[in-house]
């Protein structure tokens, strides 16, 4: 049985080919402004990946920001859903799921089964999410992939007093001026983001194991804060930005086992 999870997010869209539980194909494409063409074109290269063509999906289920979208889907499922259950399938003692991507951070909590029990949700602010850390290293003038490792070579903490994306930037700003080592700036970036995300993740409660998933988990500047300020140790999957279509993908599976179309 084949069945495909599309995840349409903010600013990429990841789909997943999903046979008998196994990963067959995958594909990310960039949203851009028209998310109509960059879904067709990453749907046609996670075909094309596992080998199929669309005659051989049974089913398919959308999930992300943009799920509505994706009008051939079968059905679709929330964001909290399809991150739960993808991240069980990676950990089965998966109690707590941090998902945090460009435009959104999210706490689960979940069962065994990958159930949701409760969460919350940073949807207001990009300060707990992936659009802070690219205003941030525009500000320092770095390029994004170099904001992480840099923060690892921080010799000490520097406080970030701002809570909002643009309010930090002049912050990021005067710091520099006065000048303090961009290691160092960069290491209160990350902090000020794990804080605002551990903060929401402290309202749904959390207990082991924790799973961080969404393309902010591929930053380990924000991993290291994340250990940091949760003082306990993080599971990251293999392409952890993909963890929520492979949900998607899941869903999808179990609604063909029911009977479902």
């Amino acid at each position: 049985m084949i069945t495909a999870g599309i995840d349409m997010g903010a600013k990429n869209i990841k789909v997943i080919i999903l046979e008998d539980g196994t990963v067959k194909g995958k594909a990310l494409t960039p949203a851009g402004l028209d998310a109509k063409v960059a879904l067709e074109t990453a749907y046609g290269a996670a075909l094309k990946d596992a080998k199929v063509t669309k005659a051989d999906i049974k089913h398919i289920t959308a999930t992300g920001s943009g799920r509505e979208f994706v009008d051939f889907a079968n059905d679709n499922v929330s964001d909290v859903t399809s991150a739960a259950r993808g991240a069980v399938h990676f950990y089965p003692n998966a109690k707590t799921v941090v998902d945090v991507g460009a435009e959104e951070g999210r706490g689960i909590r979940c069962d065994k089964n990958g159930k949701v029990m409760d969460f919350a949700v940073n949807e207001k602010c990009a300060a707990g999410a992936g659009a802070f850390t690219e205003a941030m290293a525009r500000a320092l003038e770095l390029k994004l992939e170099e904001l992480g490792p840099l923060s690892l070579k921080s010799t000490k903490a520097v406080p970030m007093n701002a809570q909002c994306a643009v309010f930090a930037e002049s912050e990021v700003v005067s710091l520099v001026h006065a000048k303090t080592p961009k290691a160092d700036i960069s290491k209160a970036i990350h902090d000020a983001i794990a804080d605002r995300i551990i903060s929401m993740v402290r309202k749904v409660g959390f207990e082991d194991d924790i799973v961080l998933i969404g393309g902010v988990a591929k930053n380990v500047g924000f991993v290291a804060a994340m250990k940091r300020g949760l003082n306990k140790d993080i599971k990251i999957p293999t392409d952890p930005e993909f963890v929520s279509a492979l949900g998607a993908a899941l869903e999808a599976a179990d609604k063909v086992k029911a009977g479902g179309k």
